[in-house]
């Protein structure tokens, strides 16, 4: 899904000024414990699964619907694995964001993971012992699904 029609608005009356905004990620594993990661379409970086929360939407909905969108893959949460703020973020367009996000461990249910829109050129499955390179953060967070035992980890 394009730039949420919300942000859209936003960006009409302040242009590329600083947002504050709520993000998600997602760390999908599969059955075999391989982790679903997507290449981006803008800057060509392979990421974790990641997304901006609707108005009014619950941070772990809004986290699976981001999944299925952008992979075409059903998951179900299986713990939150971290909250924290990132940012900020200047876009190609010239957008400035900041993010607090909040981060699930996620397992496969059903689908094919594939490009299913625009945000991404590429989407697969990745064993453990064979990733692109990740970013400090998305690695950090990777680290936090692979040792989570269900209880949160807050920035602080």
């Amino acid at each position: 899904m394009p730039t949420p029609d919300f942000v859209l608005s936003l960006r009409e009356k302040i242009g590329h000024e600083l947002l504050w905004l709520p993000g998600i990620t997602a760390v999908v594993f599969n059955e075999e414990e391989q982790v679903l990661l997507a290449q981006r379409a803008d800057n060509g970086r392979w990421t974790l699964v990641t997304g901006m929360l609707e108005p009014g939407e619950e941070p772990a909905a809004g986290a699976l619907r981001e999944v299925e969108e952008e992979t075409g893959v059903t998951a179900r949460i299986e713990y939150l694995i971290h909250v924290g703020s990132h940012g900020p973020i200047t876009f190609p367009n010239g957008d400035e964001c900041s993010f607090l996000n909040v981060a699930f461990r996620c397992r496969y249910v059903s689908g094919t993971a594939r490009v299913n829109d625009d945000e991404s050129v590429d989407v697969r499955w990745f064993p453990l012992d064979a990733l692109p390179p990740l970013s400090e953060r998305h690695t950090m967070l990777l680290d936090l699904a692979l040792e989570a035992d269900g209880v949160p980890s807050f920035d602080h």
